[in-house]
């Protein structure tokens, strides 16, 4: 005879696992959106009370997130004194960049070898997206596109272990993008994506990893490294 109290404590016992680790997936998917939507800044104290009040859960699940956050470098934990937005370096930002143009080199080769009309109308979807993006006054979808059109090239060509490298050097670009980039029109990355899918789609592997190099370099080259890195509070950014 099955002890019905056991299996009862089991089964409660895997509920309270699963909206555990549910909370801390909404506490790590609010924030990283807050950074990568630039709704929280480089810099900004990340309060575990403030943080917990906030999602109604305990500081232990906050401090979950947070470790979590952490690990893809989107937050930096310092002893004694918490967690905080990552700023990313000079340094650091031109590195993250060369590993985006080595990286993605060797992608749109990949891309050229196994391009089909499929992948092609499926880039130039994302690319009719990006257009009604650029036009509206929403930064953050604008960003968020502009930056997944790369992730969308890897994406298609079934690597999703790929897909997910891009992601996070792009939430990181994102940092440093907010941190250091002067004024310049989006519809200059567009265009040169637009450029890019019409090289991929004539199968032309030496002009679509030049043009690609040559857009991360654009983006690189709008970057103002003397700006001052600026600050935000958190209750604003998560309301």
């Amino acid at each position: 005879m099955v002890d019905q109290s056991v299996y009862s404590f089991g089964f409660s016992g895997y509920h309270e696992a699963m909206d555990t680790t549910s909370s801390t997936h909404v506490i790590v998917e609010s924030l990283t959106r807050a950074i990568v939507d630039h709704r929280l800044l480089p810099g900004t104290k990340l309060a575990e009370q403030k943080l917990a009040d906030h999602f109604g859960v305990s500081r232990t699940l906050v401090r979950q997130a947070l470790f979590q956050l952490s690990q893809n470098r989107l937050i930096r934990m310092e002893p004694a004194r918490g967690a905080f937005v990552a700023s990313p370096s000079v340094e650091e930002a031109k590195q993250v960049f060369a590993v985006r143009r080595m990286l993605e080199a060797e992608m749109t080769r990949a891309f050229v070898c196994q391009v089909t009309p499929a992948k092609i109308k499926a880039l130039k979807e994302h690319l009719a997206m990006e257009r009604k993006a650029v036009a509206s006054p929403n930064v953050s979808g604008r960003i968020e596109l502009l930056g997944d059109f790369h992730v969308r090239m890897a994406e298609l060509m079934g690597n999703q272990v790929l897909a997910d490298i891009l992601g996070d050097l792009i939430s990181r670009c994102s940092l440093i993008t907010l941190m250091y980039q002067s004024t310049l029109a989006a519809e200059h990355s567009t265009d040169e994506h637009v450029e890019i899918v019409n090289a991929l789609a004539k199968r032309d592997e030496a002009l679509a990893v030049r043009l690609m190099d040559e857009h991360l370099q654009h983006v690189e080259a709008t970057l103002t490294f003397d700006r001052k890195i600026p600050s935000h509070d958190i209750s604003h950014a998560l309301s």
